[in-house]
């Protein structure tokens, strides 16, 4: 085999950190299980026009608040439609919510925090003091307050969430930074030259992303508790999407006697969220240097 070609059948260094790090995570029970659930709720959404047995919006008042079984698999709602149908294109709103909230929280998070614990100075200052002003309030209080103010819907919601959550990963980028700034390569770097923007983008960022990607993956949880909190108190997903906390809130005034109603998307929420968390524990252990060096 020539030099050429086997240079072409290298695997490149970031997908063999991204294999290890699978194997790594499938070692645990706990990690397996989050990923499993995960990859559930990934395959659920793609799929959700071939699982689903009905129609979600389709109602049916001749077969109100029918228990599970006789055709549908999870009972009907207050309004006849298929509850398992409704879960399934539910997750599909989930997977939105936790995708939009993670490309807008992860960056401006990494971006403020980065930036703040390398510049230092008055611009650490103003940033931390905006921070400490987010974090002075309940993620949920303060996204009330947002969707109150731009009107319930599930967009508006997206939207609060973000502006509450991205407080956090600020906090653990600047701490990030703040350890790495005065390392010897970031001053080699000073010393051939760099500006400051260069040094940030091309030196900081990359060491805090790997404690950016465990706290994002840890508050995934919190985010969908949030959105699934502002869908129960009508400020979230308006009906007749079925979002799981709107489907909560609606099935409240039945669920003494129809159990099912709040049961089947109570358990879905409490899933995702432990699966996140489950998670994002085994990415804390998988990128943690030791583990790497046991590896």
């Amino acid at each position: 085999m020539s030099v050429t070609t086997a240079s072409k059948l290298r695997v490149p260094a970031s997908v063999n950190a991204l294999r290890n790090i699978v194997l790594f995570l499938m070692k645990s029970p706990t990690s397996l299980f989050g990923l499993a659930v995960l990859a559930l709720l990934i395959l659920v959404a793609i799929f959700a026009p071939l699982i689903a047995t009905h129609d979600p919006y389709a109602q049916d008042l001749a077969n109100t608040l029918q228990a599970p079984g006789n055709g549908h698999l999870f009972g009907t709602d207050e309004l006849g439609r298929d509850i398992f149908s409704r879960l399934v294109w539910g997750s599909r709103i989930t997977l939105t919510i936790i995708f939009l909230v993670s490309i807008v929280v992860g960056p401006i998070g990494l971006a403020v925090g980065a930036a703040s614990g390398y510049l230092g100075g008055r611009f650490d200052t103003v940033m931390m003091r905006i921070t400490d002003i987010f974090l002075s309030f309940p993620s949920l209080i303060l996204s009330l307050a947002f969707v109150a103010a731009l009107g319930p819907s599930l967009n508006n919601a997206i939207i609060a969430i973000a502006l509450t959550s991205w407080p956090p990963i600020a906090r653990l980028a600047r701490a990030e930074a703040m350890t790495f700034r005065n390392a010897d390569y970031i001053a080699a770097a000073r010393l051939q030259g760099a500006s400051p923007t260069r040094i940030i983008v091309k030196s900081i960022v990359p060491m805090c992303l790997p404690s950016v990607l465990i706290r994002l993956t840890l508050n995934m949880a919190t985010v969908i508790l949030t959105a699934a909190g502002l869908g129960f108190l009508g400020l979230g997903a308006q009906p007749p999407l079925p979002e799981w906390g709107a489907m909560i809130a609606t099935g409240r005034r039945y669920m003494l006697d129809s159990w099912w109603l709040v049961t089947f998307p109570g358990v879905a929420i409490l899933c995702v969220s432990l699966a996140f968390n489950l998670l994002g524990d085994g990415l804390r252990d998988a990128l943690d240097p030791k583990q790497m060096n046991r590896r």
